[in-house]
């Protein structure tokens, strides 16, 4: 079992681009630096080989408040009662457990095709953002 926790608000996949350049496209992934940063601090958590067996995976991502959510004069570190209690804005979770698979891939597994269960939430925190990974053995999968 591996839990781990990167400091941070959460970063989403972003979306490969094209560029043309005469009779050639190039495909990058702007995403490619954030995921070295994210696997850079993840590295102190890595197997000494990467997982080749089915494992389970539970991702948290908690979100710093804006400041629109929060108070003025000495209630700024108070949440305002209007501000909403769920995060069901973007971005969406599925963006975002794509950048923690292709961040990690090859290093914590060898694919991410032998993740056979994903349990995901975003939420907002009470502090600083942050990204909790929990992963482990599908028989294992009863600590969730």
């Amino acid at each position: 079992m591996i839990d781990l926790l990167v400091s941070g608000n959460p970063k989403p996949q972003k979306r490969h681009r094209h560029v043309n350049r005469g009779k050639f496209v190039t495909v990058y992934d702007p995403s490619s630096g954030d995921k070295k940063d994210f696997l850079r601090e993840c590295m102190h958590h890595a197997p000494i080989d990467p997982w080749t067996d089915a494992i389970s995976i539970q991702i948290e991502f908690a979100f710093e408040r804006p400041k629109s959510h929060k108070g003025t004069g000495r209630n700024a570190n108070k949440v305002k009662p209007s501000a909403p209690e769920f995060h069901i804005s973007k971005p969406d979770c599925d963006n975002l457990q794509k950048f923690v698979f292709d961040a990690l891939n090859g290093v914590f597994w060898k694919d991410d095709s032998i993740i056979d269960e994903v349990i995901v939430n975003k939420k907002w925190s009470s502090g600083e953002g942050y990204t909790k990974i929990t992963i482990v053995e599908p028989e294992d999968s009863e600590a969730f």
